[in-house]
């Protein structure tokens, strides 16, 4: 996954030039000073989220809205084109780009750790269906976001762009919500992780082929061949060779009864894995789920995960803090309507895409509907390098990168509403 919060902002910021003020003797690192104030807001917001009893990952987004740059806390206290105390209309933090780190270790920890839940057996059981299903629901959602956005005025490319990134549900935010709910183990939860590994997979393809339409005018059908082998050979090698393999390793070094040896050998599968996926033109959260799948197929699978999880916690937690600061709140007011249209437009055409898809493959209908519920709502991290992507390479107006971000936000935001709401509304056509 490529970097996306790609809002850099000065070196010198204002919490920093308030500590330089009051110790200008005393050195001090700002990287430092930048994850204090994340895990310490990001901590005091997600209390009290949880004192009201609403997701925590809504309190992570809030507080990185609140970190962000021109976020109404700052704005509002500063005077346009002045400072106050070195507090500048950029922002509390000093550079907004280092959460760019701590996002993508995030990724890769929270998909490696999920993939552990998911031995080969389960994945086998759901893969054509994933397949199939997946494929139809992103497309259906393409062309009508597509035409909905020709209709809202906007040019081709940045229709096709917009059409390209609503097509893609977040992988992050939606594993993020099962987890918490407890759903993560369901069967439905199973088919639901398939597909959104099928749409990383088309949404790297979508990538290179709306560049080559950019570039030459045509589709490259020889990229698009060329990433869709190199998936099924890393996937089916993965499955066969490496299940045969690796989880025998690492049962080896586990038997050292060693769990920090342990730990880095997990953790170095799982970037290693990662960097390779990467390296070949893939996203790295499929590497990171594949290396998952590979522990899950070993007999210390539970104490790999366990030993894990805390430092998955922290970097998803900074992670969301990340997407919530990547929003710039004054851009609101100029986009709202056109977004709350576009989110409108693609929650039910997704909703409707996978009931269509899973339907056709002959799912049951609570697990049907309790994957379209799960998939309709939220846009992320791949909506966000889609439309950076035609931004940077002149195919898409500028406009449209403000309005994804604020179209992640609010996605983001309804995503766990709609969770709930297949709790409700599924008991209910049962009876």
């Amino acid at each position: 996954m490529q970097n996306y919060l790609l809002q850099i902002l000065d070196s010198s910021g204002p919490v920093n030039s308030l500590i330089d003020k009051i110790t200008p003797e005393i050195p001090h690192s700002s990287f430092i000073t930048d994850l204090a104030i994340i895990m310490i807001l990001a901590s005091i917001v997600t209390l009290a989220f949880f004192k009201m009893k609403q997701p925590l990952i809504i309190g992570y987004l809030f507080a990185g809205m609140l970190l962000g740059p021109l976020s109404p806390l700052w704005a509002s206290l500063i005077p346009e084109g002045s400072e106050f105390m070195g507090l500048e209309k950029s922002g509390i933090l000093s550079d907004v780009s280092v959460l760019n780190i701590f996002a993508e270790l995030g990724v890769i920890l929270l998909l490696f750790v999920i993939g552990i839940e998911f031995p080969y057996s389960k994945i086998k059981s759901i893969g054509k269906v994933a397949i199939g299903a997946g494929t139809i629901g992103l497309f259906l959602t393409l062309g009508v976001v597509f035409y909905v956005s020709s209709l809202f005025g906007l040019g081709f490319m940045d229709s096709l762009f917009l059409g390209a990134a609503l097509s893609i549900s977040s992988t992050a935010i939606i594993v993020k919500i099962l987890e918490d709910t407890g759903k993560i183990k369901k069967e439905s939860s199973i088919l639901v992780l398939g597909m959104l590994i099928v749409e990383d997979i088309i949404a790297v393809i979508l990538i290179a082929t709306l560049e080559s339409v950019t570039f030459a005018g045509s589709i490259s059908y020889t990229s698009i061949v060329t990433i869709v082998i190199v998936a099924a050979g890393l996937i089916g090698g993965t499955l066969t060779v490496g299940t045969k393999i690796i989880p025998k390793l690492i049962d080896k070094v586990a038997a050292t009864e060693h769990k920090e040896i342990l730990l880095l050998s997990v953790l170095g599968l799982c970037f290693g894995y990662a960097l390779f996926a990467n390296v070949v033109g893939l996203s790295v959260a499929i590497g990171a789920f594949l290396a998952g799948v590979l522990v899950a197929e070993s007999k210390s699978a539970e104490v790999s995960k366990i030993l894990s999880s805390p430092i998955k916690d922290m970097f998803v937690a900074i992670f969301f803090v990340s997407v919530g600061a990547l929003m710039n709140v004054a851009e609101l007011g100029n986009y709202i309507v056109l977004a709350i249209g576009l989110i409108v437009v693609s929650v039910l055409v997704k909703f409707g895409s996978v009931l269509f898809g899973t339907w056709l493959f002959r799912q049951e209908r609570t697990k049907s509907l309790r994957s379209a519920f799960a998939l309709a709502g939220p846009r992320g991290e791949f909506s966000i390098v889609i439309v950076k992507t035609g931004v940077d390479i002149g195919a898409v107006s500028s406009f449209v990168f403000p309005l994804i971000g604020i179209i992640s936000i609010i996605s983001a935001f309804i995503s766990p509403l709609l969770v709930r709401a297949s709790d409700r509304v599924i008991p209910k056509l049962e009876d």
